[in-house]
Protein backbone atom coordinates (compact mmCIF):
# COMPACT_ATOMS: atom_id res chain seq x y z
CA UNK A 1 0.00 0.00 0.00
CA UNK A 2 1.48 3.22 -1.56
CA UNK A 3 2.52 5.71 1.92
CA UNK A 4 0.45 8.72 1.80
CA UNK A 5 2.40 12.17 2.60
CA UNK A 6 0.62 15.56 3.12
CA UNK A 7 0.31 18.16 -0.39
CA UNK A 8 1.14 21.66 -0.24
CA UNK A 9 -2.57 22.32 -0.69
CA UNK A 10 -3.51 20.35 2.68
CA UNK A 11 -0.44 22.10 4.24
CA UNK A 12 -1.14 25.28 3.84
CA UNK A 13 -2.37 28.26 5.77
CA UNK A 14 -0.90 30.45 8.07
CA UNK A 15 1.15 27.69 9.57
CA UNK A 16 3.59 27.17 6.40
CA UNK A 17 4.40 30.92 6.65
CA UNK A 18 5.43 30.57 10.06
CA UNK A 19 9.09 29.91 9.75
CA UNK A 20 10.17 33.09 7.92
CA UNK A 21 7.66 34.79 10.88
CA UNK A 22 10.09 32.82 13.14
CA UNK A 23 13.39 34.39 11.27
CA UNK A 24 11.71 37.99 11.45
CA UNK A 25 10.99 38.04 14.93
CA UNK A 26 14.75 36.21 16.02
CA UNK A 27 16.49 38.92 14.01
CA UNK A 28 14.45 41.70 13.25
CA UNK A 29 12.52 42.21 16.52
CA UNK A 30 15.84 41.07 19.06
CA UNK A 31 17.96 43.38 16.92
CA UNK A 32 15.40 46.70 17.22
CA UNK A 33 14.60 45.62 21.00
CA UNK A 34 18.29 45.41 21.80
CA UNK A 35 19.16 48.24 19.82
CA UNK A 36 22.36 46.10 18.34
CA UNK A 37 22.25 44.87 15.12
CA UNK A 38 25.04 42.17 16.02
CA UNK A 39 23.96 40.35 18.96
CA UNK A 40 21.90 38.13 16.77
CA UNK A 41 23.68 36.61 14.54
CA UNK A 42 21.58 36.28 10.91
CA UNK A 43 23.29 32.75 10.39
CA UNK A 44 21.84 31.72 14.01
CA UNK A 45 18.61 33.21 13.16
CA UNK A 46 17.65 31.22 9.63
CA UNK A 47 19.34 28.00 11.43
CA UNK A 48 16.49 28.10 13.82
CA UNK A 49 13.89 29.10 10.88
CA UNK A 50 15.70 25.93 9.07
CA UNK A 51 14.91 23.91 12.50
CA UNK A 52 11.84 25.29 13.17
CA UNK A 53 10.45 24.94 8.91
CA UNK A 54 11.41 21.42 8.73
CA UNK A 55 9.19 20.47 11.73
CA UNK A 56 6.56 21.76 10.19
CA UNK A 57 6.69 19.28 7.84
CA UNK A 58 3.66 17.19 9.87
CA UNK A 59 3.12 13.37 8.95
CA UNK A 60 6.29 13.40 6.73
CA UNK A 61 9.74 11.49 7.61
CA UNK A 62 12.29 13.48 8.80
CA UNK A 63 14.72 11.78 5.47
CA UNK A 64 11.88 13.35 3.41
CA UNK A 65 11.89 16.79 5.29
CA UNK A 66 15.64 17.29 5.29
CA UNK A 67 15.75 16.31 1.50
CA UNK A 68 12.92 18.73 0.51
CA UNK A 69 15.15 21.65 2.50
CA UNK A 70 18.26 20.32 0.90
CA UNK A 71 16.81 20.45 -2.49
CA UNK A 72 16.02 24.25 -2.29
CA UNK A 73 19.16 24.86 -0.52
CA UNK A 74 21.05 23.23 -3.90
CA UNK A 75 18.58 24.91 -6.00
CA UNK A 76 20.96 26.06 -9.27
CA UNK A 77 19.55 29.72 -9.33
CA UNK A 78 20.91 29.48 -5.54
CA UNK A 79 24.41 27.63 -6.45
CA UNK A 80 25.02 30.12 -9.37
CA UNK A 81 24.54 32.55 -7.13
CA UNK A 82 26.94 31.34 -4.34
CA UNK A 83 29.25 31.03 -7.26
CA UNK A 84 29.51 34.63 -7.75
CA UNK A 85 29.62 35.19 -4.19
CA UNK A 86 32.77 33.36 -4.52
CA UNK A 87 34.59 34.95 -7.30
CA UNK A 88 33.24 37.98 -5.95
CA UNK A 89 34.88 37.42 -2.47
CA UNK A 90 38.53 36.89 -4.09
CA UNK A 91 38.24 39.53 -6.46
CA UNK A 92 37.60 42.04 -4.29
CA UNK A 93 40.55 41.02 -1.56
CA UNK A 94 43.11 40.44 -4.26
CA UNK A 95 42.14 43.70 -5.62
CA UNK A 96 42.23 44.71 -2.58
CA UNK A 97 45.96 43.44 -1.39
CA UNK A 98 47.60 44.37 -5.24
CA UNK A 99 46.28 48.18 -4.59
CA UNK A 100 43.14 48.66 -6.81
CA UNK A 101 41.02 50.09 -4.28
CA UNK A 102 42.66 53.00 -3.48
CA UNK A 103 44.58 53.91 -6.95
CA UNK A 104 40.75 54.08 -8.04
CA UNK A 105 39.37 55.71 -5.03
CA UNK A 106 41.89 58.34 -6.03
CA UNK A 107 41.74 58.92 -9.88
CA UNK A 108 37.78 59.10 -8.66
CA UNK A 109 38.68 62.14 -6.72
CA UNK A 110 40.84 63.41 -9.29
CA UNK A 111 38.15 63.42 -12.04
CA UNK A 112 35.17 64.70 -10.44
CA UNK A 113 34.65 67.38 -8.51
CA UNK A 114 33.65 67.13 -4.87
CA UNK A 115 30.03 68.09 -5.08
CA UNK A 116 29.16 65.67 -8.07
CA UNK A 117 30.70 62.38 -6.18
CA UNK A 118 27.56 61.44 -4.80
CA UNK A 119 25.71 62.08 -7.91
CA UNK A 120 28.38 60.19 -10.11
CA UNK A 121 28.40 57.29 -7.94
CA UNK A 122 25.15 56.76 -8.78
CA UNK A 123 24.56 57.71 -12.46
CA UNK A 124 27.91 55.09 -12.71
CA UNK A 125 25.25 52.32 -11.01
CA UNK A 126 22.98 53.20 -13.01
CA UNK A 127 24.56 52.69 -16.38
CA UNK A 128 26.92 49.72 -15.16
CA UNK A 129 23.79 47.53 -14.19
CA UNK A 130 21.76 48.69 -17.26
CA UNK A 131 25.09 47.39 -19.08
CA UNK A 132 25.27 44.46 -17.21
CA UNK A 133 21.76 43.47 -16.19
CA UNK A 134 22.69 42.16 -12.63
CA UNK A 135 22.33 44.25 -9.40
CA UNK A 136 24.41 41.91 -7.96
CA UNK A 137 27.47 42.56 -10.05
CA UNK A 138 27.23 46.11 -10.18
CA UNK A 139 27.56 46.05 -6.34
CA UNK A 140 30.81 43.63 -5.91
CA UNK A 141 32.60 45.85 -8.57
CA UNK A 142 31.59 49.48 -7.22
CA UNK A 143 31.19 48.78 -3.41
CA UNK A 144 35.14 48.60 -2.59
CA UNK A 145 35.63 51.90 -4.65
CA UNK A 146 32.72 53.93 -2.47
CA UNK A 147 33.69 52.60 0.58
CA UNK A 148 37.04 54.05 -0.07
CA UNK A 149 35.67 56.77 -0.96
CA UNK A 150 33.34 57.18 2.50
CA UNK A 151 37.01 56.95 4.14
CA UNK A 152 38.60 59.68 1.91
CA UNK A 153 35.35 61.86 2.42
CA UNK A 154 34.59 61.36 5.84
CA UNK A 155 31.01 60.54 4.63
CA UNK A 156 28.83 57.65 6.44
CA UNK A 157 29.82 54.24 4.48
CA UNK A 158 26.11 52.75 5.08
CA UNK A 159 25.02 56.18 3.00
CA UNK A 160 27.28 55.51 0.08
CA UNK A 161 26.99 51.75 0.08
CA UNK A 162 23.43 52.99 0.12
CA UNK A 163 23.80 54.85 -3.04
CA UNK A 164 25.88 52.08 -5.10
CA UNK A 165 22.70 49.30 -3.98
CA UNK A 166 20.09 52.07 -4.97
CA UNK A 167 21.72 52.85 -8.27
CA UNK A 168 22.08 48.88 -8.91
CA UNK A 169 18.75 48.18 -9.11
CA UNK A 170 17.62 50.71 -11.56
CA UNK A 171 19.59 48.99 -14.45
CA UNK A 172 18.19 45.45 -12.78
CA UNK A 173 15.02 46.72 -13.32
CA UNK A 174 15.41 48.10 -17.02
CA UNK A 175 18.09 45.96 -18.93
CA UNK A 176 17.68 43.62 -21.56
CA UNK A 177 19.44 41.11 -20.05
CA UNK A 178 18.63 41.82 -16.61
CA UNK A 179 16.75 37.86 -15.28
CA UNK A 180 13.76 39.87 -13.73
CA UNK A 181 13.06 41.52 -17.36
CA UNK A 182 13.54 38.13 -19.14
CA UNK A 183 11.39 36.52 -16.65
CA UNK A 184 8.47 39.03 -16.75
CA UNK A 185 7.97 39.78 -20.02
CA UNK A 186 7.84 36.09 -20.84
CA UNK A 187 5.72 35.34 -18.18
CA UNK A 188 2.81 38.08 -20.00
CA UNK A 189 4.41 37.27 -23.13
CA UNK A 190 5.48 41.04 -24.29
CA UNK A 191 8.39 41.98 -25.74
CA UNK A 192 11.14 43.31 -24.13
CA UNK A 193 11.65 46.87 -25.91
CA UNK A 194 7.68 47.41 -25.24
CA UNK A 195 8.10 46.73 -21.34
CA UNK A 196 11.49 48.72 -21.31
CA UNK A 197 9.26 51.97 -22.91
CA UNK A 198 6.54 51.52 -20.33
CA UNK A 199 8.97 50.54 -17.22
CA UNK A 200 11.49 53.62 -18.11
CA UNK A 201 8.50 56.10 -17.94
CA UNK A 202 7.33 54.71 -14.13
CA UNK A 203 10.94 54.44 -12.92
CA UNK A 204 12.95 57.18 -14.60
CA UNK A 205 11.21 60.41 -12.54
CA UNK A 206 12.22 58.16 -9.49
CA UNK A 207 15.58 57.93 -10.84
CA UNK A 208 15.81 61.84 -11.39
CA UNK A 209 14.72 62.50 -8.25
CA UNK A 210 17.03 60.82 -6.68
CA UNK A 211 20.19 62.20 -8.39
CA UNK A 212 19.10 65.61 -7.98
CA UNK A 213 19.18 65.17 -4.19
CA UNK A 214 22.41 63.60 -4.44
CA UNK A 215 23.54 66.02 -6.38
CA UNK A 216 22.29 68.86 -3.41
CA UNK A 217 23.85 66.61 -0.74
CA UNK A 218 26.88 66.62 -2.37
CA UNK A 219 27.29 70.72 -2.23
CA UNK A 220 28.27 69.44 1.40
CA UNK A 221 30.75 67.06 0.53
CA UNK A 222 34.51 67.89 1.02
CA UNK A 223 37.09 65.05 -0.38
CA UNK A 224 40.31 65.19 1.30
CA UNK A 225 42.76 67.60 0.11
CA UNK A 226 45.68 65.62 -0.42
CA UNK A 227 44.94 63.36 -2.85
CA UNK A 228 48.05 60.71 -3.88
CA UNK A 229 49.46 60.01 -6.93
CA UNK A 230 47.11 57.68 -9.56
CA UNK A 231 48.49 54.35 -10.22
CA UNK A 232 46.77 53.78 -13.69
CA UNK A 233 47.95 50.19 -14.00
CA UNK A 234 46.24 49.29 -10.87
CA UNK A 235 43.00 50.79 -11.69
CA UNK A 236 43.16 48.31 -14.54
CA UNK A 237 41.63 45.35 -12.75
CA UNK A 238 38.23 47.54 -12.22
CA UNK A 239 38.11 49.14 -15.36
CA UNK A 240 38.60 45.69 -17.44
CA UNK A 241 35.91 44.84 -14.88
CA UNK A 242 33.60 47.40 -16.10
CA UNK A 243 34.10 47.36 -20.06
CA UNK A 244 33.70 43.84 -20.06
CA UNK A 245 30.26 44.14 -17.72
CA UNK A 246 29.24 46.71 -19.77
CA UNK A 247 29.50 45.13 -22.88
CA UNK A 248 27.29 42.11 -21.74
CA UNK A 249 29.43 39.29 -21.03
CA UNK A 250 28.37 37.04 -18.03
CA UNK A 251 29.24 37.77 -14.43
CA UNK A 252 31.17 34.86 -13.40
CA UNK A 253 33.26 35.56 -16.57
CA UNK A 254 33.93 39.13 -16.12
CA UNK A 255 34.75 38.49 -12.52
CA UNK A 256 37.35 35.59 -13.72
CA UNK A 257 38.71 37.78 -15.91
CA UNK A 258 39.18 40.58 -13.35
CA UNK A 259 40.53 38.17 -10.81
CA UNK A 260 43.20 36.94 -13.72
CA UNK A 261 44.13 40.90 -14.08
CA UNK A 262 44.84 41.30 -10.50
CA UNK A 263 47.10 38.42 -10.30
CA UNK A 264 49.06 39.96 -13.64
CA UNK A 265 49.18 43.71 -12.00
CA UNK A 266 50.30 42.59 -9.11
CA UNK A 267 53.19 40.59 -10.89
CA UNK A 268 54.27 43.56 -12.50
CA UNK A 269 53.63 46.05 -9.44
CA UNK A 270 55.74 43.76 -7.05
CA UNK A 271 52.49 41.61 -5.51
CA UNK A 272 54.41 38.06 -4.87
CA UNK A 273 52.09 35.00 -5.84
CA UNK A 274 51.13 33.50 -2.66
CA UNK A 275 50.68 37.31 -1.59
CA UNK A 276 47.83 37.13 -4.16
CA UNK A 277 46.62 33.67 -3.92
CA UNK A 278 46.28 34.20 -0.17
CA UNK A 279 44.27 37.72 -0.43
CA UNK A 280 41.78 35.18 -3.06
CA UNK A 281 41.36 32.82 -0.23
CA UNK A 282 41.06 35.24 2.78
CA UNK A 283 38.45 36.77 0.01
CA UNK A 284 36.39 33.25 -0.41
CA UNK A 285 36.44 32.24 3.19
CA UNK A 286 35.22 36.00 4.20
CA UNK A 287 31.84 34.64 1.66
CA UNK A 288 31.18 32.22 4.18
CA UNK A 289 28.94 33.12 6.60
CA UNK A 290 27.12 34.60 3.33
CA UNK A 291 26.76 31.59 1.43
CA UNK A 292 25.82 29.67 4.36
CA UNK A 293 23.11 32.30 4.77
CA UNK A 294 21.85 31.89 1.11
CA UNK A 295 22.19 28.15 1.25
CA UNK A 296 19.87 28.32 4.68
CA UNK A 297 16.80 30.46 3.45
CA UNK A 298 16.91 28.86 0.11
CA UNK A 299 15.92 25.62 1.75
CA UNK A 300 13.76 27.31 4.60
CA UNK A 301 12.25 29.02 1.73
CA UNK A 302 11.54 25.87 -0.69
CA UNK A 303 10.22 24.50 2.47
CA UNK A 304 7.34 27.58 2.77
CA UNK A 305 6.69 26.99 -0.93
CA UNK A 306 6.25 23.19 -0.59
CA UNK A 307 3.53 23.91 2.36
CA UNK A 308 1.66 25.85 0.54
CA UNK A 309 2.65 29.20 2.10
CA UNK A 310 3.21 31.06 -0.89
CA UNK A 311 -0.08 29.91 -2.89
CA UNK A 312 -1.65 30.23 0.60
CA UNK A 313 -0.93 34.26 0.36
CA UNK A 314 -1.32 34.74 -3.54
CA UNK A 315 -5.47 33.44 -3.02
CA UNK A 316 -5.90 35.02 -0.12
CA UNK A 317 -5.28 38.52 -1.88
CA UNK A 318 -6.72 37.65 -5.09
CA UNK A 319 -9.65 36.51 -3.69
CA UNK A 320 -11.98 40.34 -3.29
CA UNK A 321 -9.90 42.05 -6.63
CA UNK A 322 -12.20 44.34 -8.91
CA UNK A 323 -11.75 46.67 -11.49
CA UNK A 324 -8.13 47.39 -12.97
CA UNK A 325 -6.62 50.00 -10.49
CA UNK A 326 -7.49 46.50 -7.67
CA UNK A 327 -6.37 44.29 -10.38
CA UNK A 328 -3.13 45.89 -10.90
CA UNK A 329 -2.32 46.41 -6.99
CA UNK A 330 -3.45 42.82 -6.51
CA UNK A 331 -0.54 41.85 -8.59
CA UNK A 332 2.29 44.48 -6.99
CA UNK A 333 1.14 42.92 -3.78
CA UNK A 334 1.51 39.46 -4.82
CA UNK A 335 4.69 39.66 -6.48
CA UNK A 336 5.87 41.86 -3.29
CA UNK A 337 4.86 38.51 -0.85
CA UNK A 338 6.23 35.95 -3.15
CA UNK A 339 9.58 38.38 -2.76
CA UNK A 340 9.07 38.72 0.89
CA UNK A 341 9.26 34.72 1.38
CA UNK A 342 11.87 33.71 -1.26
CA UNK A 343 14.11 36.47 -0.98
CA UNK A 344 15.31 36.36 -5.29
CA UNK A 345 13.31 38.34 -7.51
CA UNK A 346 13.64 36.88 -10.65
CA UNK A 347 12.06 33.40 -8.80
CA UNK A 348 8.92 36.00 -7.08
CA UNK A 349 8.42 36.62 -10.79
CA UNK A 350 8.28 33.03 -11.95
CA UNK A 351 6.44 32.14 -8.92
CA UNK A 352 3.25 34.60 -9.88
CA UNK A 353 3.59 35.61 -13.29
CA UNK A 354 1.42 33.08 -14.69
CA UNK A 355 -0.96 34.13 -11.81
CA UNK A 356 -0.66 37.86 -12.93
CA UNK A 357 -1.23 36.88 -16.60
CA UNK A 358 -4.34 35.15 -15.26
CA UNK A 359 -5.69 37.78 -13.54
CA UNK A 360 -4.48 40.06 -16.24
CA UNK A 361 -6.60 38.78 -18.87
CA UNK A 362 -9.81 38.72 -16.84
CA UNK A 363 -9.52 42.06 -16.40
CA UNK A 364 -8.35 42.88 -19.61
CA UNK A 365 -4.43 44.58 -18.50
CA UNK A 366 -2.14 45.80 -20.65
CA UNK A 367 0.48 43.15 -20.61
CA UNK A 368 3.47 45.44 -21.17
CA UNK A 369 2.01 47.47 -18.01
CA UNK A 370 1.97 43.80 -15.76
CA UNK A 371 4.89 42.80 -16.90
CA UNK A 372 6.22 46.41 -15.43
CA UNK A 373 4.35 46.24 -12.24
CA UNK A 374 6.32 42.32 -11.74
CA UNK A 375 9.45 43.80 -12.18
CA UNK A 376 9.10 46.89 -10.53
CA UNK A 377 8.04 45.94 -7.36
CA UNK A 378 9.95 43.03 -7.45
CA UNK A 379 13.21 44.85 -7.54
CA UNK A 380 12.06 47.25 -4.43
CA UNK A 381 11.28 44.04 -1.92
CA UNK A 382 14.93 42.91 -3.35
CA UNK A 383 16.19 46.27 -2.53
CA UNK A 384 14.98 47.13 0.66
CA UNK A 385 14.77 43.82 2.15
CA UNK A 386 18.26 43.15 5.02
CA UNK A 387 18.45 39.22 3.44
CA UNK A 388 18.38 39.83 0.21
CA UNK A 389 21.51 38.55 -1.60
CA UNK A 390 22.10 42.10 -2.73
CA UNK A 391 21.82 44.02 0.38
CA UNK A 392 23.95 40.85 2.27
CA UNK A 393 26.84 40.60 -0.15
CA UNK A 394 26.99 44.98 -0.30
CA UNK A 395 27.12 44.87 3.77
CA UNK A 396 29.91 42.41 4.01
CA UNK A 397 31.64 44.09 1.22
CA UNK A 398 31.49 47.01 3.09
CA UNK A 399 32.02 45.57 6.88
CA UNK A 400 28.49 47.13 7.83
CA UNK A 401 25.50 45.70 8.92
CA UNK A 402 22.76 45.06 6.15
CA UNK A 403 20.04 47.23 8.67
CA UNK A 404 21.94 50.12 8.45
CA UNK A 405 22.16 50.67 5.03
CA UNK A 406 18.21 50.40 4.42
CA UNK A 407 17.97 53.49 6.16
CA UNK A 408 20.03 55.38 3.35
CA UNK A 409 18.38 53.54 0.67
CA UNK A 410 16.45 56.44 -1.82
CA UNK A 411 16.25 54.90 -5.15
CA UNK A 412 14.53 51.98 -4.16
CA UNK A 413 11.68 53.40 -2.35
CA UNK A 414 11.25 56.65 -4.39
CA UNK A 415 10.95 53.60 -7.47
CA UNK A 416 8.15 52.05 -5.26
CA UNK A 417 6.16 55.32 -4.69
CA UNK A 418 6.83 56.48 -8.69
CA UNK A 419 5.37 52.98 -9.26
CA UNK A 420 2.21 52.95 -7.17
CA UNK A 421 0.95 55.81 -8.16
CA UNK A 422 1.34 55.36 -12.07
CA UNK A 423 -1.01 52.42 -10.66
CA UNK A 424 -2.96 55.12 -8.99
CA UNK A 425 -3.01 57.33 -11.62
CA UNK A 426 -3.27 55.27 -14.26
CA UNK A 427 0.11 55.97 -16.17
CA UNK A 428 0.96 55.63 -18.57
CA UNK A 429 -2.29 56.52 -20.10
CA UNK A 430 -1.80 54.50 -23.10
CA UNK A 431 -0.67 51.43 -21.37
CA UNK A 432 -3.01 51.51 -18.66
Amino acid sequence: MTKHFPTARQCGGWLALSPLAVFLCLYLVTSLVLNDFYKMPISVAFLAASCYAIATMRKVPLETRIARFSMGAGNKNLLLMVWIFILAGAFAKSAEAMGAIDATVNMTLCILPDNLLLAGIFIASCFISLSIGTSVGTIVALTPVAVGLAEKTGFDTAFITAIVVGGSFFGDNLSFISDTTIAATKTQDCDMKDKFRVNLRIVLPAALIVLCIYVLQGFSLSASPQVERIEWLKVLPYLIVLVTAISGMNVTLVLLIGLAATGIVGAVTGIGFFQWIGAMGNGITGMGELIIITMLAGGMLEIIRHNGGIDFIIGLLTRRVSGKRGAELSIAALVSIANLCTANNTIAIITTGHIARGIAMKFHLDKRKVSSILDTFSCLIQGIIPYGAQMLIAANLAGISPLSIISHLYYPFCMGICALLAILFRYPRKYS
